[in-house]
C-alpha cells in the first residue's frame, strides 16, 4: 500500500503489520483529532512518532493501545479488531506507558513493576518463577533494583519514570508503546533508555515511542510517524523522513539537516532567529 506525505513524497505503508489503523476517526468530547487516519506499524520495528505539541502523537498511541475506541474505521491486532480481545489477552501482546501515570498511595516500587505481571494471572496460575525472574531482569534493565524497597511516593520524578518504564518491561509483550519514555530523566538517563529500547527491538520486540526529541527519534528508531494537526505528513526511515523542508513543515523550524559525526543519522541544527 502507498500514500503520499505532505511534500508530495511517496511513501510506503506496510501490508503486513501486526498492529495497524485503517480509515480512524478518533477524538475527545466531540472534537475531532484524527479523521478518516491510516497508519501500520513495521512488525519488529522501532517507530517513532515526532510533531509539535497537541498534533496528535499521544491519541494515536491511545487508539494503538484500545484505551480510545475510534468513532470510524478500525484498530487491528493481529488481523482482528483489537476490541475483540479479552482485556488480559490484549495486554499479554500490547504493552503501554503512558504519559501520566499514577501509582497507587504507598506502594513499593517491587510491587509496582510486579504488577506488569497482571496479564499472565489466573485463578489456577499464580505467582511463578517465570514472574519472578520477568520482574527481577526489568528493574536490573532498568536500574531501579536498588530502590526496590523504596515507596515510589517517595522518589524523584525521573526515578519514579524508570519504575514505569520497568513495569511496562516486566509485562513483556511483543509490542510496547511508550508516550514519552524520556519525561523527566536526565541526560544520561534518556540515552540509557532509549539504547535499551532499541536493544529490546533488536531482540524482535516492536516498540513504538511518542518522542519529543527529534534527534533522539532519528538516532535510535528505525521508522519514524511526523504528524501534524492530526494528519500523518510522513513516515518511513529517518534518512528519508528527516529532512530541513521536512522539519519547517512540520514544526515550523527553519533548520540544516547534517549527518550526526556519531552514528551518520539525521542530525537536526536549528538556524534560528537573526540577532
Amino acid at each position: 500500500m502507498s500514500d503520499v506525505d505532505g511534500l508530495g513524497k511517496e511513501i510506503t505503508v506496510s501490508d503486513h503489520s501486526r498492529l495497524r489503523v485503517e480509515s480512524a476517526t478518533f477524538g475527545y468530547d466531540k472534537k475531532v483529532v484524527g479523521e478518516s487516519l491510516s497508519v501500520a506499524i513495521p512488525d519488529a520495528s522501532f517507530t517513532a512518532v515526532v510533531g509539535p505539541n497537541a498534533c496528535g502523537k499521544s491519541t494515536l498511541l491511545r487508539v494503538l493501545s484500545r484505551l480510545l475506541t475510534p468513532e470510524a474505521g478500525s484498530v487491528l491486532l493481529d488481523g482482528r479488531a483489537i476490541g475483540s480481545y479479552p482485556a488480559k489477552e490484549a495486554a499479554r501482546r500490547v504493552g503501554l506507558l503512558p504519559q501520566s501515570a499514577l501509582a497507587p498511595d504507598g506502594i513499593r516500587v517491587a510491587d509496582l513493576v510486579a504488577r506488569g505481571r497482571f496479564p499472565y494471572q489466573k485463578l489456577i496460575r499464580q505467582w511463578t518463577e517465570q514472574d519472578e525472574k520477568a520482574v527481577v531482569e526489568a528493574m536490573e534493565a532498568t536500574s531501579v533494583t536498588e530502590l526496590s524497597g523504596r515507596l515510589v511516593d517517595e522518589l524523584s520524578g525521573g526515578q519514579r519514570q524508570r519504575v514505569w518504564v520497568a513495569m511496562a518491561l516486566a509485562q513483556q509483550t511483543p509490542i510496547l508503546l511508550l508516550d514519552e519514555p524520556t519525561t523527566f530523566l536526565d541526560i544520561a538517563h534518556q540515552i540509557e533508555l532509549l539504547e535499551l529500547l532499541r536493544d529490546l527491538n533488536r531482540q524482535g520486540r516492536t516498540i513504538v515511542a511518542v518522542l519529543h526529541d527529534l534527534n533522539h527519534a532519528a538516532r535510535y528508531a528505525s521508522h519514524l510517524i511526523a504528524m501534524r494537526d492530526g494528519e500523518i505528513v510522513a513516515q518511513g526511515p529517518p534518512g528519508e523522513v528527516v529532512t530541513a523542508a521536512l522539519v519547517e513543515e512540520v514544526f515550523s523550524l527553519p533548520c540544516r539537516v547534517i549527518d550526526d559525526p556519531v552514528t551518520g543519522t539525521p542530525l537536526v541544527v536549528p538556524e534560528g532567529r537573526p540577532r
